[in-house]
């Protein structure tokens, strides 16, 4: 049993405590945005000239793993295939997942345009292939308030989920906000998508449910109505762009007071002048022992320890600059 199982055990029993949030780190973006996804290579004073290689980025999806603190890492079936053979998840508490689908919303590959016509559903990843390797990988869907894309996403999801139980395969499932002006208030959106998760859910049956899910943080109202309209649903956030650390940190602890009981941070962590130090921060702030203020002290408090410059300057980096979080 993984940590991630213990965890989801005991959440699933009524006995959840701080401990138990789960933390996964989403390094799956060579699926969307591709090489750009592997980040900056900075040097110690904060400049930088390119982009990770494929061989650099591996190197820090190994370095967290080996850190064992996140519950999960999301990567893609073709790096999960490198790293598995070199043996980096033999023996750890860390699960391995992929992203097992790829819709066009996350193709935002430089120069590119597809991203901002309504979402239509693919898929890359063979789950009979990737099942060798882990049985867990994230399903996404993004719903748009139009009849014939929404569709298609569901047969999609319906033909994913099949699927999924011939290989023994399980899943989480992501629900985006709409990608594109789809009529609906801003205002409602939240709750838009509340609804369009519950109602895509409705008709599947226990085994074919998700593990949990992956949502957007639209503020604490729409999620507290998430999370208790159905405690068997666990609830989780995503990470979104980067933002300050202490967008990073406060995202962290309002989702997890609002319900979420796990956090799946991509940029978060991957643009982070230390990844492994906010890592380990988030750990501290997810279970009390910090506060997000106190945690962006900390961080810049190891940056300056190392030598690290960082991006912003402890005052900038303390701001909160995601609208949702100000809902709090």
């Amino acid at each position: 049993m993984t940590r991630l199982d213990a965890k989801l055990a005991r959440i699933r029993a009524g006995k959840y405590r701080p401990s138990d949030f789960i933390i996964a780190d989403a390094k799956d973006g060579d699926m969307g945005p591709s090489i750009t996804a592997a980040g900056p290579k900075r040097e110690r004073d904060g400049s930088w000239t390119r982009h990770r290689t494929r061989a650099e980025f591996l190197d820090q999806v190994r370095a967290i793993v080996a850190q064992d603190i996140v519950d999960i890492m999301l990567v893609s079936a073709s790096n999960l295939e490198v790293l598995a053979a070199q043996g980096t998840f033999a023996g750890s508490a860390v699960k391995p997942a992929i992203r097992a689908n790829d819709t066009t919303d996350i193709w935002r590959m430089r120069g590119a345009t597809y991203h901002l016509a309504a979402s239509r559903p693919f898929r890359t990843a063979d789950l009979a292939q990737a099942a060798r390797l882990t049985d867990l990988g994230l399903y996404s869907m993004t719903f748009c308030n139009d009849i014939e894309t929404d569709l298609a996403a569901l047969d999609a999801f319906a033909a994913f989920r099949a699927d999924a139980r011939a290989a023994g395969f399980t899943y989480f499932l992501e629900v985006f906000n709409p990608n594109i002006a789809c009529g609906i208030d801003p205002e409602q959106i939240p709750f838009y998508v509340n609804d369009c998760i519950h109602r895509c859910l409705a008709g599947v049956m226990q085994a074919d449910r998700p593990q949990f899910l992956k949502i957007p943080y639209n503020g604490p109202k729409a999620l507290e109505e998430l999370a208790s309209y159905d405690p068997s649903l666990i609830v989780g956030v995503l990470g979104g762009s980067a933002g300050t650390t202490r967008d990073t940190f406060e995202l962290l602890h309002q989702a997890e007071r609002y319900g979420a009981r796990v956090a799946l941070f991509g940029r978060k962590i991957n643009l982070a002048e230390d990844p492994l130090a906010i890592v380990s921060l988030m750990r501290e702030v997810a279970s009390g022992a910090v506060s997000p203020e106190e945690a962006v002290k900390a961080y810049h408090g190891t940056l300056q320890a190392q030598g690290i410059a960082p991006t912003r300057p402890l005052a900038d980096d303390l701001l909160i600059t995601e609208a949702p979080l100000r809902q709090h």
